[in-house]
This record gives C-alpha cells, sequence and structure tokens, in this order.
C-alpha cells in the first residue's frame, strides 16, 4: 500500500515526500503540474487538483494513508473519497491559528472533515513559516540589498519547513500520533531587524533596514506580486483571517513572549528545532542575484 502526498511540490509537501521516500515507503506524489515536478526517482507523479475532487480517483487507488493540503471548500468530499477508497490514516496540513482561535475558515474546516470521517488522524499546526520572509524580502534583497519594513521590533519564531515536513512524516509512519494536533514553530524569538541580520550573515553580504509606514510597505508588497500582494493586507495587520478589519493599535500591543515558550518539532521528534539561522543557510543562494 502506498502513502499519497497531495500538495507534494509545495515548500512542506516535496519534503515530506523525500522523508517518506528515505524510509522506504511506496509514495505517489499529487500535483497540478507534474512536469516537471523535481522530486526523488521513484516517486509516482499524478496529476490531479485538490479543487477538483474527480481528479483524484487515480491517485487514491491502494493508498493506505495520506498527507492533506488544506483546501477547506472542498475537504469533506476529498475525505470521503478517500474513505471509499480505503485510506485508513490522514495527516492534515493545518495552521497555529488554529491553536491560537484566530482560524474558522481555511483550517479549522478540513481538521473538522477529516475528524468527522471516523479515520486515524494527525494535524500538524505551523506557525509562521520562515519561507513567508523569502517572499517578503527575497526580491528587495536580491534587487537591492534592502528590507522595507514597518515594524523592525516584531517578533516570532518562524518554523523551519523541513520541521514541519519531519512531523508529517512521523505522524504518517508511526502509530502513537492519531487524535494528536502538533502545533509547531521554531526555536528562537526573533525580531524582523534579527532576522534581517541572519540573513545577512547567511549570504555574507549586508542587508539594509528601511523603517516604513505599514501603507508604504502594503504597496510595496502590491506592487512585488505574487505571494507578497496576496497577503499584504493579513500580514501587515490590516486584516484578520477572515478579512475583516482589525484594530491595529490593540495589534501593535500584545507581547508575543507572553504565552511562554512555544512549541517546536523537537517534542515529536526528539531532534532539536533548526534554527532561522539555519534556514537562512539553507535558503542562502535564492536571496542572491541571479
Amino acid at each position: 500500500m502506498a502513502i499519497l502526498v497531495t500538495g507534494a511540490t509545495g515548500n512542506v509537501g516535496r519534503n515530506v515526500v523525500r522523508r517518506l521516500v528515505e524510509a522506504g515507503t511506496e509514495v505517489r506524489a499529487l500535483t497540478r503540474s507534474p512536469h516537471p515536478a523535481g522530486l526523488p526517482q521513484g516517486v509516482r507523479v499524478i496529476a490531479g487538483d485538490l479543487i477538483q475532487p474527480a481528479s483524484l480517483a487515480d491517485a487514491l487507488k491502494d493508498v493506505d494513508q495520506m498527507y492533506l493540503f488544506p483546501v477547506a471548500e472542498t475537504a469533506q468530499r476529498v475525505v470521503a473519497l478517500a474513505r471509499k477508497a480505503g485510506v485508513r490514516r490522514i495527516v492534515v496540513l493545518s495552521s497555529g491559528a488554529v491553536t491560537a482561535g484566530f482560524d474558522s475558515d481555511f483550517y479549522l474546516p478540513v481538521e473538522r472533515a477529516v475528524e468527522e470521517s471516523g479515520l486515524e488522524w494527525t494535524h500538524v499546526r505551523p506557525g509562521e513559516f520562515a519561507m513567508n520572509k523569502l517572499a517578503l524580502w527575497g526580491p528587495s534583497i536580491r534587487a537591492e540589498g534592502v528590507v522595507r519594513d514597518p515594524d523592525p521590533e516584531a517578533a516570532w519564531c518562524p518554523v523551519h519547513e523541513q520541521d514541519v515536513a519531519d512531523v508529517a512524516a512521523l505522524a504518517l509512519l508511526e502509530d502513537g500520533h492519531c487524535g494528536r494536533a502538533y502545533t509547531l514553530n521554531g526555536p528562537d524569538m526573533l525580531s524582523h531587524r534579527r532576522q534581517v541580520e541572519l540573513i545577512a550573515e547567511a549570504i555574507g553580504r549586508p542587508i539594509r533596514f528601511e523603517v516604513v509606514s505599514r501603507d508604504e510597505a502594503r504597496d510595496n508588497y502590491r506592487k512585488q506580486g505574487g505571494f507578497a500582494a496576496e497577503n499584504a493586507d493579513f500580514l501587515l495587520g490590516f486584516e484578520d483571517y477572515s478579512g475583516g478589519e482589525t484594530d491595529l493599535q490593540a495589534l501593535e500591543e500584545v507581547d508575543p513572549t507572553a504565552a511562554g515558550p512555544s512549541p517546536t518539532a523537537e517534542e515529536v521528534t526528539g531532534v532539536p528545532a533548526r534554527t532561522f539561522a539555519q534556514w537562512a543557510h539553507d535558503h542562502a543562494r535564492e536571496f542572491l542575484p541571479d
């Protein structure tokens, strides 16, 4: 029996695939763009789209377990198809926003669909992805050696995507994780300014930190396009998870250290969580000009 990884060419998904291959399991990788997928040799890559559940029929044949990328609109239908096909365990890529009570529209419906199916389940809930900084700051670092941000002292614990993948892979490969929801963060609380310093150390080049207003930062991200443009309002505090207005003053008064130490992958894997400095080193080339 095989393990199906949906969203297999994403930042977490491709690392889940690699871990499963290393463990000697039969892996199927579902992606909307199978050529070229850039996945390990021996992985069966199948074209499919979670937005169109009927496209999963071939991918689900003889599958015992599934890593599920979150798509709330079709989660119930996808899970129903998986159960009918004989899948017994689903590991969901969710979000720490569910743990914090911020999300009810995007990740929580996927979690509930899996729980209500009667199948074995594990939810993996990463907080802020370190990869977001590559999407947000990468273009200006490559082009100008600068980061323009409205809040240099804003801090959180960015998580390495490989830590998220390691936990997901363990939940697929091992018993003992069913019925658990793992919230994952990086091991260190770091300000934006410190994160930029660590990226500069990793690439061996200075990066100037330019403080701008939230409005200026939003304009910059919208001009940048892609992930930055799509998420500018939320990431800069103009919108909440559901697209509603936020109280910016209350947001600025939040103390991220008040809740105490954040859980990391080490609590699941037994291995120290990867630091932001390690992440910056792993992605240094992507911050450099072509």
